[in-house]
């Protein structure tokens, strides 16, 4: 036998296992209970320790290792713990390395498991030989080869520390194909501890004291670290004293939006006069949010580096306050814990405030409102039949495109985890996001959006979609095009299209060539009953909307 062929998963001797069984031992202990990915040689043995029927993970084979690896990362979005994704070493690690960027710049728990060379052809360019260290360093929180099995539980250990302690976020395990077939009798390690920051005494009092000094407070919510707990109880905090609360870029699901406290989320297209009310405020409480690009406009809305508002920014990441901003008070701390401190402040003389955030949520109540002058194809009808037709805890996943400005400006989210969206912006995340919500969550109803041109890029895993026999119901916006690039186009090449146009196929025909439910239709009317009817099927169902592609956004036509 080559010293480098995997053993087969009943050991040679009691009490010993090969890597692939203690790795998948070391992923149960710590909570793991399904695993995304393609196989390939070099992990093997892994598998082989997947096949026993007590290994208690389910894994969910894909059909590209970039709709795998996405995934994974909606499923630590979902579940707060690692999403746990396998891939084998060269071209499959490369394609995973987009949703490692995406649970990098979300502030997602998850773990990349790659099958490496044998340690004895390390540095010799060997088949798919790639360095993961060095190659993924900037996108990771920790990437660490393993060359030992005896290091295994504790380095599987470490991984899932690092992912979920301070600011969450990915983790690469390299593990070579020698160490994956090597036997030993390590024992397993303890399940992981997380140990979560709040904020001090002191600091709640500091919090109280400049609240009470503001007469224009806004609180800007991220969805970093809450719990459906600390939801109800901010939501309590908020009400209780008047305070109006505006979403960061992807974060619409952490206050229900029927609140008369919520007023809109700064997000892509997003409102231009919220924009400016933030502006105008004199305090900023900032939760969860890291306020990147997209919620500060481009850092447009706060000037760099000092505010002119006081700022109050709590993040469980240190690193991240003062990164850019700097803080009149900075609490490294998580968002649920902060959340349970906010309970117990004394309550604020806020009836300044009433004005402002009356103001301040009518406005938001105004952009909602259904335009006179609605296209022949109303996307906007569509979002708010979605509104009307899904229970309160349905998930909606999406990618990237022109076609999201509709959700993010029409959809009203009510519940914590039900939006489930990339704020890395990567297209063709929302059909393998919808995979790992509904097998999250198989009682629930779960619906991606999707332009053409995002569906396409991850339209393989439609399989998967069927092969697990998952309800999803997909919207594919199909405006024959990439629309965003086409709008920024127009912007500052006017009538000079180029690159953008897309010949699609039949989205309704492709579905039903998988024995999947497809319809396409032509105006808006024709929703509800095509909505009816995908909802009916009780398995994978596509409807194609065919839309006007002079519409770029609500607000803009060609």
């Amino acid at each position: 036998m080559n010293k480098h062929q995997p053993v087969r998963s009943v050991a040679a001797k009691a009490g010993e296992r090969n890597g692939g069984q203690i790795l998948v031992a070391a992923l149960r202990r710590n909570g793991a209970d399904r695993m995304f990915g393609v196989p390939g040689e070099s992990a093997l043995p892994i598998f082989d320790a997947l096949y026993e029927p007590d290994a208690g993970i389910r894994f969910i084979v894909c059909r590209h290792e970039t709709t795998a690896s996405h995934m994974a990362e909606a499923d630590g979005k979902l579940s707060g713990r690692p999403g746990i994704c396998v891939v084998s070493r060269g071209p499959g690690a490369m394609q995973a390395a987009l949703g490692l960027h995406t649970a990098w710049q979300d502030s997602t728990p998850m773990i990349l498991i790659i099958g490496q060379v044998p340690r004895s052809h390390l540095g010799r360019e060997a088949f798919q030989e790639m360095n993961y260290v060095r190659t993924f360093d900037d996108m990771t929180k920790w990437v660490v080869e393993i060359d030992s099995v005896d290091r295994i539980p504790e380095l599987v250990s470490r991984a899932f520390h690092v992912a979920m302690q301070g600011r969450p976020g990915p983790v690469v395990l390299s593990i070579p194909e020698d160490v994956l077939s090597s036997v030993s009798e390590v024992a397993d390690a303890a399940p992981t501890t997380v140990i979560q920051a709040g904020p001090s005494d002191a600091q709640m009092a500091d919090i109280h004291a400049l609240l009470q000094k503001a007469q224009r407070p806004l609180v800007i919510v991220g969805n970093c670290g809450w719990t459906p707990e600390a939801v109800d109880q901010f939501r309590t905090f908020v009400e209780r004293n008047d305070l109006p609360v505006v979403a960061g870029f992807r974060s619409q699901d952490v206050l229900d939006n029927r609140s008369n406290q919520y007023i809109g989320d700064i997000s892509l297209g997003c409102s231009r006069p919220l924009m400016a009310r933030v502006k105008t405020a004199d305090l900023l409480l900032v939760i969860g949010d890291r306020l990147g690009d997209v919620t500060t406009n481009h850092y447009t809305l706060f000037d760099v580096p000092t505010p002119q508002q006081v700022l109050i920014h709590v993040f469980p990441g240190p690193e991240e306050l003062g990164r850019v901003y700097v803080p009149t008070l900075g609490i490294p701390a998580n968002s649920a814990r902060f959340a349970e401190a906010l309970a117990k402040l004394a309550p604020l003389h806020s009836k300044a405030w009433a004005d402002w955030r009356a103001e301040s949520r009518q406005a938001y109540v105004d952009y909602q409102a259904p335009r006179t002058d609605a296209p022949p194809f109303d996307m906007a009808t569509v979002i708010d039949h979605l509104n009307t037709e899904l229970p309160d805890d349905a998930i909606v996943t999406n990618g990237a495109g022109n076609y999201t400005i509709w959700l993010h400006r029409y959809y009203r989210y009510r519940k914590l985890g039900t939006q489930i969206a990339p704020k890395s912006g990567t297209m063709g995340y929302g059909l393998p996001a919808a995979v790992a919500a509904q097998l999250r969550y198989p009682e629930r109803r779960v619906v991606c959006l999707a332009g053409d041109g995002c569906f396409m890029m991850a339209s393989q895993d439609f399989a998967t979609l069927v092969q697990q026999q998952l309800p999803v119901v997909i919207i594919i916006v199909n405006n024959t095009m990439y629309g965003s690039i086409r709008m920024h186009q127009e912007l500052h090449f006017p009538n000079r299209p180029s690159g953008t146009d897309l010949l699609n196929p039949d989205f309704a025909a492709l579905a039903r060539s998988y024995g999947a439910h497809g319809e396409a239709i032509d105006a808006h009317q024709e929703f509800p009953a095509a909505f009816a009817r995908a909802v009916a099927a009780k398995g994978p169902a596509i409807i194609e909307l065919r839309v006007n592609r002079n519409q770029l956004t609500p607000d803009r036509r060609m």
